[in-house]
């Protein structure tokens, strides 16, 4: 949520600070659909070190093996294409992986919103910010921590809406729990279909609800482009260590057969899920990748996948993860070069914390985790905004405060830009030594007229300052920031006709089965 402002004549009337206070928490809805890097990607492991790990991901597959459990039409699907099946074990020659992936998965693909300008390219220099997933609970300063309803989902969708600095509309952003859960899908996705016209991510839970999702997206796009195009991404999760279980194989086969982008992730949380070396657990969540990538390519050749990953360290005290340590980080790296060898886009997160406030645990962690990710090369980075609690939380503080985060990384990825007349050398040629430009009417020249990049939530003024504007620490700012960008929202338009089909389709589903909580 940052606002990149320029710094002109220093003014110390309260008019000016209020000024600054309405500009700094005003909604900003217009940026570029995604970020384009201009830097390097950072580098830990040469070629040796990334063969070996490779070698020992598919020395798993091969002599391991990774259960699909509950399907048997991926049993055989599997044991046509080559693998070694044993009761509900698969065991994937060396290299039959790769193959299905390089042969066929795109290395880059568009993911289309039903406004144009907003889609996203996913894959190689590109970056997607996109707002955290699956939390049941929500917090804010007044109300404190407690279940998640609809009421909190749309508010989130609409926050990630009116910044430029989330590219995404997200998916699971809270779980609604005050709705049926059998039922609480149709609500999700109409959130991001109607509140939003930023890309979204569908449901998952079930096999039958993501074909739910898939059918909304063909009555929101029409049944032949959606065939034709990538209009949603979602989450396809392993069940670490080593297995696919019936939701995620059932799920991932919906998507796939529809021509939808699937990230396939393992959750690593090593010491528990897998173990506590960083190569070996880079070995394991490389061979789980691989083999649902590949098994997405059984489904349907060229179906668009995304290489996930999750990894988090563990306290050894109390079994809790633990986030923005290094262990996880170096992880990160290795499994980014890793994906870009491969060739296909890479999935991580984003503003992972274990704080239960938005406290200095929460940012500090958060910015460790959205730094590195930055840094690794991250092509989709789910959780970059409101993750709280090791994901348990969203907090709406914590929210917009990652989103300021997200835009030094939007303005860092543009890179140093080199221009002959932006170089600067006049501004010394007319000023002398231990002579201060700031108030300088050499200021004004084009150089210094560049914006600097200031965070929207941090107060950079002087105690007296900062003591007559109320004393406010970060997240009481951020408090009146989200609420006032609650207060000016508006709704993208959509075809009205459109919007109530989908409202049809939602009504007549609904009462075809019972309300259930499972």
């Amino acid at each position: 949520m940052a606002d990149r402002k320029h710094r002109g004549r220093t003014g110390r009337s309260s008019g000016g600070r209020a000024a600054k206070q309405a500009k700094r928490s005003a909604p900003v809805t217009k940026g570029v659909p995604y970020i384009t890097r201009k830097v390097p990607v950072y580098e830990i492991l040469d070629e040796e070190g990334l063969s070996l790990i490779e070698n020992n991901a598919e020395t798993i597959l091969q002599e391991i093996g990774v259960e699909f459990r509950g399907d048997p039409e991926a049993l055989q699907m599997w044991k046509t294409a080559g693998a070694d099946i044993d009761g509900e074990r698969v065991r994937i020659p060396k290299g039959l992986c790769k193959k299905l992936i390089q042969d066929n998965a795109p290395a880059e693909f568009t993911q289309h919103a039903r406004n144009p300008e907003r889609n996203v390219r996913i894959g190689g220099k590109n970056m997607v910010l996109v707002p955290a997933y699956g939390s049941p609970f929500v917090r804010d300063l007044e109300k404190g921590r407690r279940y998640a309803t609809l009421e909190d989902f749309q508010n989130f969708v609409k926050l990630a809406y009116s910044t430029p600095y989330l590219h995404h509309s997200g998916g699971t952003i809270c779980e609604p729990v005050d709705l049926p859960v059998n039922k609480r899908h149709f609500d999700m996705v109409y959130t991001h279909m109607r509140y939003s016209d930023k890309p979204f991510m569908g449901s998952v839970t079930a096999p039958e609800r993501a074909q739910d999702t898939v059918d909304m997206a063909k009555v929101l796009f029409g049944e032949e482009f959606v065939q034709n195009n990538t209009v949603i991404t979602s989450l396809i999760n392993a069940n670490s260590p080593l297995v696919w279980d019936a939701t995620m194989i059932g799920a991932l086969k919906v998507y796939a057969l529809n021509n939808q982008a699937c990230i396939v992730s393992p959750f690593c949380i090593a010491g528990a899920m897998s173990p506590v070396t960083v190569a070996a657990t880079a070995a394991q969540l490389y061979g789980e990748a691989l083999s649902g990538m590949a098994f997405a390519q059984l489904v349907r050749p060229g179906a668009p996948v995304i290489f996930g990953t999750f990894s988090s360290s563990m306290s050894m005290q109390s079994g809790a993860p633990t986030f923005g340590t290094p262990e996880p980080q170096l992880v990160l790296y290795i499994v980014a070069a890793l994906a870009r060898r491969l060739g296909v886009p890479f999935r991580s997160g984003g503003g992972l914390n274990s704080g239960k406030i938005a406290d200095a645990q929460a940012a500090y962690e958060a910015a460790n985790t959205l730094q590195h990710a930055m840094l690794a090369g991250v092509n989709f980075m789910l959780h970059t905004a409101g993750w709280l609690e090791g994901g348990l939380s969203m907090g709406y503080e914590k929210f917009i405060m990652d989103c300021d985060q997200a835009s030094m990384i939007s303005y860092l990825l543009q890179g140093y830009r080199s221009e002959r007349k932006r170089s600067g050398i006049g501004c010394h040629s007319r000023s002398r030594p231990r002579k201060t430009l700031f108030g300088m009417r050499l200021t004004h020249a084009p150089i210094l007229k560049q914006r600097f990049t200031v965070s929207s939530v941090a107060d950079n003024n002087s105690f007296e300052q900062w003591e007559a504007d109320g004393s406010l620490d970060t997240a009481q700012r951020a408090n009146k920031i989200w609420k006032k960008m609650l207060n000016d929202y508006e709704m993208p338009p959509i075809d009205p006709a459109v919007d109530e089909a989908l409202l049809a389709f939602i009504r007549q589903r609904k009462e075809s089965f019972p309300d259930a909580n499972y």
